[in-house]
């Protein structure tokens, strides 16, 4: 466990941009982690609901969301790092509950709670993941500036991202995370702010290409909920060619 955390950490910190594309079960994270390139697996708590019927947004019971990351974690050897939305209301014990099957990182939404609040989170969380014999626990506090702050201008959305991240990372996160469809300038300021290496962003369709994040300092792009978008685009195009006649596509692969 303390290895790997270890390694999930120096995988944030080089200078080479980690990509983590996101898994939902364990066929899906069997197939990520047989993929050259792949380093680290990540869990997206959206896919993961929608794959137990579900909405997003703690809906699902932290036992069953817990209990999903367990078998991500036993079908690979690779670091995994959880998805676990805003902590299901005692962001500290499930923390601790995702170390206990493995898992060595985790986003942690803030949803725009007050800033003090937010910060005592993080503390508390590091403090959970320290006890438990795992102090370079990679959380990837996530703060909601951009994606919950539809009613305010960009700048006041930047100026919030910044000052909450820089709280988080003084508290102890090892890494922020700013999901939206953030601007090359946005990007930069937020560097800046934070130094290279501590920003962790979301691929959307239309974003700055990776190798761009890359030179600019970004540590890792995660793909959230848009890979099983991809799975599910994929299936419902064969449902549509079968019913025009089609069959499987060539290229398909078997699974192992």
């Amino acid at each position: 466990m303390s290895n790997k955390a270890s390694e999930l950490l120096r995988l944030h910190q080089e200078t080479e941009l980690l990509t983590v594309v996101n898994v939902w079960d364990s066929i899906t994270a069997k197939v990520v982690t047989d993929i050259p390139g792949t380093k680290a697996l990540a869990t997206a708590s959206h896919s993961i609901a929608a794959s137990r019927g579900y909405p997003d947004g703690e809906k699902i019971p932290v036992t069953e969301m817990i209990d999903e990351v367990r078998r991500i974690v036993e079908s690979t050897s690779l670091p995994v790092t959880a998805d676990l939305e805003g902590g299901y209301g005692n962001a500290p014990d499930t923390i601790r509950r995702a170390i206990e099957v493995g898992v060595v990182g985790a986003n942690l939404e803030d949803q725009l709670k007050p800033i003090a609040e937010a910060t005592a989170q993080v503390e508390a969380v590091m403090k959970a993941a320290a006890a438990e014999g795992v102090p370079d626990f990679v959380l990837n506090a996530r703060t909601d500036a951009f994606t919950r702050g539809r009613d305010r201008s960009p700048e006041e959305n930047l100026a919030d991202a910044i000052a909450r991240g820089k709280a988080y990372l003084e508290a102890g996160a090892q890494v922020i995370f700013v999901p939206g469809k953030l601007s090359l300038d946005q990007v930069k300021a937020i560097v800046d702010e934070f130094g290279p290496q501590k920003l962790t962003l979301i691929g959307v369709p239309g974003s700055i290409a990776n190798a761009e994040l890359e030179k600019l300092g970004v540590a890792r792009v995660s793909y959230g909920p848009f890979s099983q978008q991809v799975a599910l685009t994929a299936l419902a195009e064969l449902v549509e060619s079968v019913h025009q006649g089609g069959g499987i596509p060539e290229g398909t692969r078997p699974l192992n």
